[in-house]
């Protein structure tokens, strides 16, 4: 069985910052769009640590940054989403239209 190299890492975090770009460009819902944006994190956060290992770089630490900054997304997005969704009564991205004119 081949050792895991670092070309593995970056195949499976391409493959989560696509399903994570195909969610935000193509879903309505805002739920699955804030999944989707941590997806993408969760791939940049791959990426990171991949070339860490391989370059003997930081990566650890601003993938820690970025785990902390996709926690605060989260939660001002969860919060935001129950603002609009008790004023709306929806969650679809189509139909937020309060900064409209």
């Amino acid at each position: 069985m081949a050792p895991i190299s670092t070309l593995h890492y970056l195949v499976v975090a391409a493959a989560l910052f696509i399903i994570g770009t195909i969610g935000v460009v193509t879903r309505r819902n805002i739920v699955i769009i804030l999944m989707s944006i941590e997806l993408i994190l969760n791939a940049v956060n791959l990426n990171l640590v991949a070339f860490s290992r391989l370059y003997n770089l930081q990566g650890q630490i601003f993938s820690i940054f970025i785990i902390a900054d996709a926690a605060a997304e989260a939660a001002v997005g969860l919060g935001i989403l129950i603002a609009f969704f008790r004023n709306k009564e929806t969650v679809n991205v189509d139909e937020v239209d309060l900064l409209k004119w």
